[in-house]
């Protein structure tokens, strides 16, 4: 559930790969070749990646869902813990009374540890589910991007398309090389045509 750890480490990843491609393919380049056919850019932008997703209605849209089933997880963990918490006070009381008998006492005090293990298994449950449907679509979200920027680019002809993210490998970059704006609009305008 720990969306900007992954992300960052998704996006670490995904730059130093870039990154690395880049130097071993510049260095196998023909200096007469390169200068030749590059345009001012040299082929390389980048995107603030942070920017990006802070923007994009995708991820608001599955970000909002997620915080709707977390409430509803919780809702339904609370609501269980609080039922098992009356039943314990419940049979404490009556034991306490001496309203029921010994051998009673001890079969509900069983039922209770069963259903207070049957919770602990159901919020292990419930977190789980969470976090596997975060890791989902931080995934999609980031398939998205990628799959807008293969389109963007059969107009823009870049060689590279890098995501900036701090802190990462990307230490300083020209601003002039930031397309973080067009490809937010981009995404939006692709993604709420889809959505209709």
């Amino acid at each position: 559930m720990n969306r900007p750890y992954l992300l960052r480490n998704a996006v670490l990843i995904l730059s130093v790969v870039a990154l690395s491609a880049f130097i071993s393919t510049g260095c196998k380049q023909q200096p007469e070749a390169a200068s030749s056919s590059v345009p001012a850019s040299n082929g390389i932008v980048y995107i603030e990646l942070d920017s990006v997703i802070a923007h994009f209605d995708m991820a608001s849209d599955k970000q909002n869902t997620l915080m709707e089933k977390q409430k509803n997880s919780e809702a339904e963990f609370n609501a269980k813990a609080q039922t098992l918490q009356r039943d314990v006070q419940d049979l404490n009381t009556k034991m306490q009374k001496g309203l029921i008998t010994r051998a009673d006492a001890e079969t509900r005090a069983q039922t209770l540890q069963q259903q207070e293990q049957n919770l602990y298994a159901l919020r292990d449950q419930l977190s789980n589910s969470l976090a596997e449907e975060s890791a989902v679509a931080q995934r999609q979200i980031l398939e998205y991007i990628n799959q807008y920027l293969a389109e963007y680019n059969k107009d823009h002809n870049y060689q590279y398309i890098l995501a900036k993210q701090f802190p990462g490998p990307m230490l300083y970059s020209d601003p002039t090389l930031d397309i973080t704006a067009p490809v937010i609009e981009g995404l939006n305008t692709k993604y709420k045509s889809e959505k209709k």
